[in-house]
């Protein structure tokens, strides 16, 4: 009896933990920024005092623009090309660019379009993007540090909505809004579906200061804050989460438009996620601290959108698990029945994806189920400490250009 009632209790907590995470929170976010904007409304008709920040046009602070580069021959030579269309004060910009020991053609097509807007530093070991990150941050006295990707097209504008907010000296960090261009072997359709809900989560989180973690296309720091205590594989996440924790302010500017393209097959896109996930496990076990009740509604808005997004793979597990060890009770037949049918679904979602065919039907169940099982092997890669701190460059074609109205397309020979 008391092993029936643990396996059924073990049930209904792993679906009442994925169904708050995807659901539950964000409705709460919602909920707590419409009380916000309301509190907000009340004290603006009681003071009359402006309830608007001010666009901060007279504030250019001194950037410098850092980029870690590997093995990136097929796109470096648009990477510069975007970099020198980016609008802002010349006298105010720097762009200083790292070679992480690449063993392709990248130093020399970088040499070729040498220029003074932007220097070349040449590392001769390979360590991985925060250790060249931190050592080009002590080559700058900018004050404020955007970190992008060799493979990540800037929009002209990226780089002041970026810079506007840190007149405040609250803002530590900013994250901007990366999109992500549709190419061969991708499913756009899932893709923009988890990246619109994902981008939803992270303006509410913004809105309400909980905002802990950024996006390593478009990142923005205070150059006097960053001082990261240890090496991360997914930085994008480490610095603004340490940043946060110190007091000052995470933001996240939808308008500050980042253009990555997708990871044309299968195959990359599924090792890229292995690693970063391996990465947010270390992420995880590396800040326990800031999971302390006593650290308030941080350490809340980190375990709801964080951790139980990378313990998600085994509420999924033990559920599927629970609800087989209990099928002969009444209901558990239909809820096996049901996960049964949600993992075959993925299952011909992979299986079409395999003949080149998309079929939206079996789409979002394969790019959820795929999604998870990376977070599983990136679990599995962290424990046995396979992961490293360095990286191999996802083929990209490097032939998208950014499209008015914040679309994107591939150019086509």
């Amino acid at each position: 009896m008391m092993r029936t009632i643990i396996v059924e209790l073990s049930f209904w907590i792993s679906v009442a933990a994925v169904a708050y995470h995807y659901v539950g929170y964000p409705l709460l976010l919602f909920i707590l920024s419409v009380l916000s904007q309301v509190r907000s409304d009340l004290l603006y008709l009681v003071r009359r005092s402006s309830r608007r920040c001010g666009r901060h046009t007279d504030y250019v602070p001194r950037v410098a623009l850092l980029i870690s580069v590997y093995n990136e021959e097929a796109v470096i030579q648009a990477k510069v090309k975007n970099t020198l269309e980016i609008d802002y004060p010349t006298e105010q910009f720097e762009v200083l660019f790292g070679l992480d020991a690449p063993g392709d053609s990248t130093a020399k097509l970088l040499d070729d379009m040498r220029s003074s807007r932007f220097n070349i530093f040449h590392f001769q070991a390979r360590r991985g993007k925060l250790a060249v990150l931190r050592d080009l941050a002590q080559r700058t006295s900018a004050d404020i540090l955007v970190f992008t990707d060799a493979n990540t097209m800037l929009e002209r504008n990226c780089i002041r909505n970026l810079s506007r907010h840190f007149a405040d000296p609250q803002v530590g960090a900013v994250s901007g809004e990366e999109v992500r261009v549709v190419a061969a072997g991708t499913d756009p359709s899932a893709e923009s579906l988890y990246w619109r809900y994902e981008s939803a989560v992270k303006l509410l989180e913004s809105r309400l200061n909980c905002s802990l973690g950024g996006n390593g296309s478009a990142l923005a720091v205070r150059h006097s804050l960053f001082h990261p205590r240890q090496q991360s594989i997914v930085e994008d996440f480490q610095i603004p989460l340490e940043i946060r924790f110190k007091g000052y302010r995470v933001v996240y500017d939808p308008e500050a438009v980042a253009i990555e393209e997708i990871a044309p097959t299968f195959s990359t896109q599924f090792a890229r996620r292995v690693r970063i996930s391996a990465g947010n496990y270390q992420t995880l076990f590396g800040n326990l601290e800031y999971l302390n009740p006593l650290k308030g509604f941080l350490a809340f808005s980190f375990f709801s959108h964080r951790v139980l997004r990378w313990l998600v793979p085994m509420f999924l597990m033990v559920a599927f698990g629970c609800s087989l060890a209990m099928v002969t009770r009444p209901g558990f037949g239909v809820l096996a029945a049901a996960q049964f049918a949600f993992y075959a679904a993925a299952a011909l979602g992979y299986w079409f994806k395999k003949q080149g065919k998309r079929v939206r039907l079996f789409s979002l169940p394969f790019h959820f189920c795929s999604m998870n099982a990376a977070l599983l092997f990136g679990l599995f890669a962290y424990i046995s400490g396979r992961q490293t701190l360095t990286w191999k460059s996802t083929p990209r074609s490097g032939s998208f250009t950014a499209m008015p109205g914040g679309q994107t397309a591939l150019e086509t020979d």
